[in-house]
């Protein structure tokens, strides 16, 4: 069981299992989430060229602030649109 701890306040741990990752990329749809930080966006741009190198589908997303959480109905377009996410941090 994993710890995943979220910086957004709050008050005990949320526990939940690790999803299993997938044996390949091959046919799935990769999400690049932007978090508007300094520089993640060309971290992002070359990670994207490799995969797409590949033959995977990509798909960008932003987030409008770095302060912030993501919105929820980015949220929730990112996971009806990708089978995964990468999301980019900076610092």
């Amino acid at each position: 069981m994993t710890t995943i701890l979220d910086p957004s306040s709050e008050r005990s741990p949320t526990i939940r299992a690790r999803l299993a990752r997938p044996a390949s990329l091959d046919g799935k749809v990769v999400g690049l989430l932007d978090i508007s930080k300094a520089r993640g966006d060309v971290f992002l741009d070359r990670l994207g060229l490799l995969l797409t190198e590949r033959g995977i589908t990509v798909k960008r997303y932003m987030k409008p602030t770095m302060t912030r959480p993501a919105p929820l109905a980015l949220r929730q377009q990112i996971g009806t649109e990708v089978d995964l996410v990468i999301e980019g941090l900076a610092d």
